[in-house]
């Protein structure tokens, strides 16, 4: 191919040509010193913490904002729009929202009072209040992978806000250092206390505590408690709750200290070779009541297969890994699963050599579903590759591809979700679009989620009926 000519006529050469070593250094700046990332780190928090704001309130407090009767009606009550406003007018108890004429705008909390009004009074068939068996606990969700930038925490976060627009009670646990998630859902955490940290020191002091009542009987010095240990011994899961803008969604969130936790949780390994470091999470939501008071737990993860993810994916009763269609991303993702083998299948292989030598029943892993699922993904350009990942993948993948969109990229930009994003910004079907990326990802994910609850009710009924 020839070169396009330059105004002289002649073909331009590459800019990395020519280029002269004195003037390039005076284009540079006195070398950088430690102090110097600190600066930039200063100015990174000024600037992170001034588009944050753009998602919220004017007194920087974030707001959930109110929902019309179109979308009452297309998608979260299923009813018609005339057949509401005569039921609202029938029961002057009832929220009646907010605006003249027939569009009205309600909160989500008003929302919420509806769905169990219909639930109560409407036709018996239609699907008012999401499905949770009774007496079950929630399902904990991991969304992992550890190769960044394939929508981890936008997933997770979506995910999070479709369950609580479907009428779910969702606790969402921030386990990346770097907090977006948190950002998202307007948390505020001062230091690494506030984080699940002390969930993981807890853990250790309560397997510690446990260790020296042995070694007391035994006539044996006890091992010593330092002041991290000793005030995490003090800290419970519901301290670390926090609320956010949503009524129905609760954080523990995070922030840079946790990721402390991937250097501290390997000393308290050494020190004590018995403790099972990869159970402290899920004893803690146990222990907390966690799992009795909430119907969804999402985890969302560090691009990392740390310590901090390997505590997520044992807690975890559903495995989401969201992928692009690219081979880098595809092969990347293999590796992870290999990771998780290796990690896994390790962890067994130790515990079960001592527990069979000690007459003890072998501890297994298991999950009760894994898909894998492609994000960011554009048709015109990766359906191909898309459809080479499915047939690999096979049973793990789910089958909606999560399309990128302008509304998508807009939403991102506010530090918002999109179904918090009020349609009146975008053109209706710029919107329906857009909304309909993350209602089919949660369509899916429900449908694992039903599907696994649904099989863990059968079964509890045949151990019932066995005994």
């Amino acid at each position: 191919m020839a070169k396009k000519p330059g105004l002289s006529g002649k073909p331009e050469i590459p800019p990395y040509f020519n280029i002269d070593p004195e003037t390039a250094a005076g284009k540079l700046a006195d070398p950088i010193d430690t102090a110097r990332f600190a600066k930039a780190a200063a100015f990174a928090t000024r600037g992170r913490d001034d588009l944050a704001r753009r998602g919220y309130a004017p007194d920087g407090a974030k707001r959930l904002r109110k929902f019309s009767t179109w979308e009452v009606c297309r998608y979260l009550i299923p009813v018609n729009s005339a057949h509401l406003r005569r039921v609202l007018r029938q029961n002057p108890e009832l929220p009646q929202g907010e605006g003249e004429g027939g569009s009205k705008w309600f909160t989500l909390e008003e929302i919420l009072r509806l769905r169990d009004f219909f639930a109560k009074e409407g036709v018996k068939d239609r699907d008012y209040r999401a499905w949770r068996p009774e007496g079950l606990p929630a399902k904990v969700v991991a969304v992992a992978n550890f190769k960044g930038g394939v929508g981890k925490t936008s997933t997770c976060a979506h995910l999070a806000m479709s369950a609580a627009l479907d009428g779910y009670k969702v606790l969402v646990i921030d386990l990346d250092s770097q907090g977006s998630m948190t950002s998202i859902m307007g948390g505020k955490v001062e230091d690494e206390w506030q984080t699940v940290f002390p969930l993981l020191a807890r853990d250790y002091a309560l397997h510690l505590t446990e260790e020296n009542r042995v070694r007391e009987a035994e006539g044996l010095t006890p091992f010593q408690f330092d002041e991290t240990l000793t005030e995490a011994l003090e800290v419970s899961p519901r301290n670390l709750v926090q609320k956010t803008h949503w009524p129905n969604i609760d954080l523990i969130g995070a922030q840079l200290n946790l990721y402390w936790a991937e250097f501290q949780v390997p000393v308290w390994r050494m020190q004590m070779r018995s403790w099972p470091l990869w159970n402290s999470l899920l004893n803690a939501l146990e222990e907390g009541g966690m799992l009795d008071e909430y119907d969804i737990v999402l985890l969302d993860t560090p691009p990392a297969l740390g310590y901090l993810t390997i505590n997520a994916l044992t807690a975890a009763d559903i495995l989401l890994v969201p992928l692009g269609a690219s081979f880098l991303e595809f092969d990347s993702t293999g590796r992870f699963f290999d990771m998780i083998y290796s990690t896994f299948a390790s962890i067994e292989e130790g515990e079960n050599r001592l527990r069979r030598a000690e007459g003890l029943d072998e501890v297994r892993f298991e999950w009760d579903a894994v898909r894998a699922m492609v994000t960011r993904f554009d048709a015109n350009q990766q359906t191909d590759l898309a459809n080479v990942i499915q047939a690999y993948f096979g049973d793990f993948m789910t089958t909606y591809r999560q399309e990128m969109t302008a509304m998508v990229g807009q939403a991102g930009e506010q530090v918002s979700g999109i179904y918090e994003t009020d349609y009146r910004d975008f053109n209706r079907e710029t919107y329906v679009r857009g909304r309909e990326t993350f209602d089919r990802t949660w369509a899916e994910v429900k449908e694992v989620i039903l599907g696994t609850w649904w099989r863990d009710q059968q079964m509890a009924k045949a151990e019932q009926e066995d005994k």
